[in-house]
């Protein structure tokens, strides 16, 4: 008995010593370059900043938002039996005269080759943002002209540029331009590919305009050394949508795949597409923390199962790129995608904001898409959730993240609510609104291949 009672004692003493909790800022000392941050946690008695009460949440999560002055900020945070001091440093930054990166034309043309697969060609010398034009594999022949900053100025055609990392190219040495040998168009039963005999790799532009359109530049004897081919989406596709296209080197033949349209049964319209659900985050890599400490990789792997086992009642066949909390990279998850040929990719993630921000005033769902081939899917699912779900339309915004940049599957990323907005957060832990959202996803999904047919 006198156990049982010591038990009592020691979790009522540690539920009154630790009467709240802060998961952001992490630290007690912290510096932060801003003009605001926020205070994101956790309690269970009234809680005060610097004296000012803090508006909490019925499930305990509060945000509370501060400014910070230049140089050092103190803030104290006190319940009723409980106190911390905060040190939040904003460094004094004296602007300097900032002088834009120059262009350096070279004299003489450089050449180079692709060291790394995947390298980005952009369309500017930016290593971020929606300018990537292609993505090269190793071996692709390059013509440099200058370069800028960090980034080689490759040569296409006649006014026509590309950009790419110095760290993704080696010198080589100078090289004629690519001889085009013909090209053999194939159709099967769920592809139209057309096969381009090259005697070497060189860089190569796919556009998702109608007509869809491959550029393929540096090709001996063609106008501007461009040689450009149309697919006829109205020809082959009728009023139905792209789903999903591919373009690879094998040795020097480039391989472009354009899925055919899917055959839909309107009664069952998931049945037999396969669908790849991501659960963003895993194993080491927690992904956003939440007001009341739930970690952003365990929440999106449950929604993702119970999309799973949504998706397979309604006919899909399913591909997850994790079932238990571990880790896999992103190149892995898109390469899961792509081998298991599925027709859409989504990837589960709960949201969050950077200092500066006010997590009150900013919830809901959006959805990342990077090709315009997504951007309809994107659209149907984030109607579907938000009027299903009753929570704030966040918009669909294109962004350059991996697991949205795929082209061989509808490639998008779901932010289903703000894990540090306390309204949000609360939802995304309950496992009522966990499954609800994973059958407003599956809606979202049967809408989308409905009109699409």
């Amino acid at each position: 008995m006198r156990r049982l009672f010591l038990l009592f004692l020691l979790i009522f003493l540690g539920c009154k010593c630790f009467a709240f909790d802060v998961v952001y800022p992490k630290k007690n000392n912290v510096t932060i370059n801003s003009k605001s941050t926020f205070f994101i946690g956790s309690s269970f008695t009234s809680l005060k900043i610097n004296g000012n009460e803090v508006p909490l949440h019925p499930s305990g999560g509060f945000a509370y938002v501060v400014s910070l002055n230049e140089g050092t900020n103190t803030f104290i945070l006190e319940s009723e039996n409980e106190k911390k001091i905060f040190t939040i440093t904003r460094p004094i930054i004296k602007q300097p005269n900032w002088i834009p990166p120059k262009f350096f034309p070279y004299e003489n043309k450089k050449y180079f080759y692709v060291t790394t697969d995947n390298s980005p060609l952009r369309a500017t010398p930016v290593d971020s943002g929606i300018n990537r034009m292609a993505h090269l594999q190793r071996n692709v022949l390059l013509t440099v002209d200058g370069e800028k900053s960090g980034f080689y100025r490759v040569v296409l055609a006649q006014d026509k540029y590309g950009w790419i990392a110095k760290t993704n190219v080696k010198p080589c040495e100078n090289y004629e331009y690519a001889v085009l040998n013909g090209y053999d168009f194939e159709e099967d039963k769920n592809y139209y590919t057309y096969v381009f005999h090259f005697d070497k790799k060189i860089p190569f532009e796919i556009i998702e305009k109608n007509p869809m359109t491959i550029k393929f530049y540096n090709v001996k004897d063609k106008p501007d050394n461009t040689f450009t081919l149309e697919f006829p989406e109205n020809l082959y596709f009728g009023d139905e949508k792209l789903i999903g296209y591919g373009g690879e080197y094998i040795e020097n033949d480039f391989i472009w795949k354009i899925r055919k349209p899917l055959t839909i049964n309107p009664k069952k319209p998931l049945k037999n597409i396969t669908i790849a659900i991501d659960a963003g985050h895993g194993g080491s890599e927690f992904g956003a923390i939440g007001c009341l400490g739930d970690k952003e990789k365990d929440i999106t792997l449950s929604i993702a199962k119970f999309l799973e086992t949504e998706l397979k009642h309604r006919g899909a066949n399913v591909v997850m790129t994790r079932n238990d909390d571990s880790y896999v990279g992103l190149r892995e998850r898109v390469d899961i995608a792509n081998y298991t040929d599925s027709a859409v990719l989504i990837s589960i993630h709960g949201n969050a904001l950077p200092d500066g921000s006010d997590p009150n005033k900013i919830s809901g769902t959006s959805i990342y898409y990077y090709y315009n081939q997504a951007k309809p899917l994107a659209d149907v699912i984030l109607n579907t959730m938000t009027t299903k779900l009753g929570l704030n339309n966040d918009k669909v915004r294109q962004a350059s993240f991996a697991l949205v940049r795929n082209t061989n599957a509808l490639s998008i990323l779901i932010e289903t609510a703000y894990l540090i907005n306390p309204s949000d957060n609360a939802k995304l832990i309950s496992e009522e609104f966990q499954i609800e959202c994973a059958k407003s996803i599956a809606d979202g999904l049967e809408k989308f291949f409905v009109n699409n047919n």
